[in-house]
């Protein structure tokens, strides 16, 4: 027999409805129908994507990264196409008082092996100072290049925050496609898994069924709890930090951010 939402006895508070595997299987391959069309439209934007013109561009520019200033090209590594990560930057502040969402794209695109076997190499810009980069990126951990783009123009500098593609043909750069904000989130896997739960991301925007458990703070933007203090807690304040860097070794409560006024 199939039990409903209002059957006080076998459907716990805040959960989903309970019903046997054939009436789930209906309601799943429901959904399937909807998920197909959302790929093949996804399918149909890629495409579209791929037609896109692109703009010309200074190549030899110069960034700074490990070996001192090189050429933007050299970003290439020798392949023809180049996906890069903006990655927002606040001069001065403490490892922990950096930008949290960036953070966690970044901490997702920690190997481009794949990307590399399809002839695409990867990188990320920052306009911090390479010294203190060079900091965070070996208290981080990461592996892929970095560079500073501090005072260098779009479409190589300019705003951060950004995935952007570049297309070489020589020594001749072109810049293909850019995108920000939720435009960001194929990097960041672990939010499309989430979206496969049945509480979801618990982030403030999302639609949720009655009495399911939401966003820690109502109102609260998406990042909020991508901070956390040292037991988990999603907290803005003087002991949090992005979530990877408890990960890290030596990690420990903080007394300050290094920052003030910080919001998003």
């Amino acid at each position: 027999m199939t039990t409903t939402p209002d059957d006080p006895i076998t459907a716990p508070p805040g959960r989903p409805a309970i019903v046997d595997l054939a009436t789930w299987q209906a309601g799943r391959d429901e959904l399937l129908v909807r998920e197909k069309a959302h790929t093949r439209e996804g399918d149909a934007i890629a495409a579209a994507r791929r037609r896109l013109p692109m703009v010309e561009f200074d190549g030899t520019v110069e960034v700074v990264g490990p070996d001192g200033p090189v050429p933007f090209l050299d970003l290439f590594q020798g392949r023809e196409e180049l996906m890069v990560y903006k990655h927002m930057w606040h001069d001065g502040a403490p490892h922990q008082g950096q930008c949290e969402g960036c953070t966690t794209t970044a901490w997702h695109l920690r190997d481009a092996v794949y990307l590399n076997a399809r002839g695409v190499s990867f990188a990320i810009l920052t306009t911090g100072r390479w010294d203190e980069v060079a900091s965070y990126v070996q208290f981080m951990g990461y592996t892929q290049p970095w560079y500073s783009v501090r005072d260098v123009d779009a479409p190589v500098g300019g705003s951060m925050g950004h995935l952007t593609c570049f297309l070489r043909d020589g020594d001749r750069a072109f810049l293909t496609y850019s995108t920000t904000g939720r435009g960001n989130e194929p990097a960041n896997g672990s939010l499309a898994l989430l979206d496969m739960t049945p509480y979801g991301r618990r982030e403030a925007w999302e639609e949720h069924p009655e009495g399911r458990p939401a966003a820690p703070q109502a109102g609260s933007p998406a990042c909020w709890y991508w901070r956390t203090d040292a037991d988990g807690v999603a907290t803005w304040g003087p002991t949090s930090r992005p979530v990877p860097q408890w990960t890290r070794p030596g990690a420990t409560p903080v007394t300050t951010l290094g920052r003030h006024g910080h919001h998003h």
